[in-house]
């Protein structure tokens, strides 16, 4: 294994900090990670040496400021092994991504009758937006069910799914329970239906190899600040054929090639701009390009299939030591290694989890509390809330040894 925890902190200076007297550890990496010092500088660079907007004029600047973001999205195509840069749109963050599709997609080509499937699992990002539809375009949203142990039922699929179902969206990888989902399969089932797939790739793509062609998805969603990289910069795929057949859902500058009135008509028409220009409206978060793909580089540098292992390792190791360990822990998900990520959700009998991540931020140790923005598999699960712990390349198993004296102490105050 060629990665070395010690050394990738180095580059990360927020990890130098202290909270209240102790060194920061962070664990909150499923909400969003540190930047390292490349990022942060790529980003100060833009400002100080290239700024300018993209695709509208001819200075040097201009013209440096189009190449750079014009690159990102070619690294963000090799990244995940998409066929062109065409298919690569920049949006804010994941939750507009899909947001994205439910409009361009789900506003104007479903109607009434017509089904999604969902998941218990999926992040409130994918459940609001065809909530939404539901209520606009009277479509029906049908919801795949939780085993006990936190995986999907698999089963469910081919019950719920038939000719009403227009599109299938589903996350690659819990928020809660780390738990890896089959994409390539759930993609099968659905194309053989003749419907589309969304994959949230939010929590898979900055943590494994992720091979676009491979899981055969038509969209895929996942946010740049997850991935080392700065907020406000995310990523929608889209296959190049099905983006074709879509209007933009946002309208203005860069979306068109030329808009001619006719005067005889007293109307304009319009020509779509190339993919995928056509559908990034407005000024869009440059900085924030060239930031996520300096992170890119970072990662592929270090390589995915060896941060891959190294999460696994210190998540078994952390696993481990919390059931052997620790006498009133409640621990989520399945037991394979295999089968889930860097993400483990937990409970302390006796507290409520904000009680639990409140204590262990007076020790510097800086874990996620509450619903993660999925209140339905928590209620699925009967789960009031939960305590989550997430891991990534910087984390150390020196930091999980201090996070497990912690939470030994807050068992030993509920027998106060």
């Amino acid at each position: 294994m060629h990665l070395d925890p010690l050394k990738i902190r180095e580059d990360f200076p927020i990890l130098k900090r202290e909270i209240n007297g102790y060194p920061l550890i962070y664990f909150d990496n499923a909400a969003t990670t540190q930047k390292p010092i490349q990022v942060i500088n790529a980003i100060k660079d833009y400002y100080e040496k290239y700024n300018a907007n993209i695709h509208r004029a001819v200075h040097t600047l201009s013209q440096e400021s189009t190449r750079l973001y014009e690159e990102a999205h070619y690294e963000v195509a090799k990244f995940i092994n998409a066929k062109s840069y065409e298919e690569i749109i920049f949006v804010k963050n994941t939750t507009e991504a899909i947001n994205f599709i439910a409009y361009t997609i789900g506003l104007r080509k479903l109607k009434k009758g017509d089904e999604i499937i969902v998941t218990l699992m999926d992040h409130h990002s994918n459940i609001i937006p065809w909530i939404l539809l539901e209520k606009i375009k009277g479509i029906k949203v049908k919801y795949i069910g939780l085993n006990p142990n936190g995986t999907l039922k698999y089963n469910e699929f081919e019950e719920l799914i038939n000719k009403k179902t227009k599109i299938i969206s589903f996350p690659h990888i819990s928020n809660v329970l780390g738990t890896i989902n089959d994409a390539k399969y759930i993609s099968k089932i659905a194309h053989e239906n003749n419907s589309l797939v969304i994959l949230d790739a939010a929590q898979s793509v900055p943590h494994m190899p992720f091979d676009i062609k491979e899981i055969d998805c038509d969209f895929a969603a996942f946010s740049g600040h997850k991935m080392l990289g700065p907020t406000g910069i995310g990523v929608l795929y889209a296959k190049r054929e099905i983006m074709e057949d879509m209007e933009p859902f946002i309208g203005g500058g860069d979306t068109i090639y030329n808009v001619i009135f006719n005067e005889k008509e007293k109307k304009c028409s319009i020509k779509w701009n190339d993919l995928p220009w056509r559908f990034e409206g407005g000024t869009q978060n440059i900085a924030g390009g060239i930031g996520l793909m300096e992170a890119i580089r970072y990662l592929k540098k270090i390589g995915m299939e060896n941060i891959k292992l190294y999460e696994r390792e210190i998540t078994e190791y952390a696993l481990k030591r919390m059931e052997n360990e620790l006498n009133k822990a409640i621990i989520y998900g399945v037991k394979n290694i295999e089968e889930r990520s860097g993400i483990i959700a937990f409970n302390i009998n006796g507290f409520d989890s904000n009680e639990v991540a409140l204590i262990l931020d007076q020790y510097g140790i800086a874990i996620r509390s509450g619903f993660h923005c999925a209140q339905p598999l928590h209620n699925s699960l009967n789960i009031p809330s939960s305590a989550r712990i997430s891991f990534y390349l910087y984390n150390t198993k020196n930091e999980i040894d201090k996070m497990i004296e912690i939470l030994k102490e807050i068992e030993k105050l509920s027998e106060k």
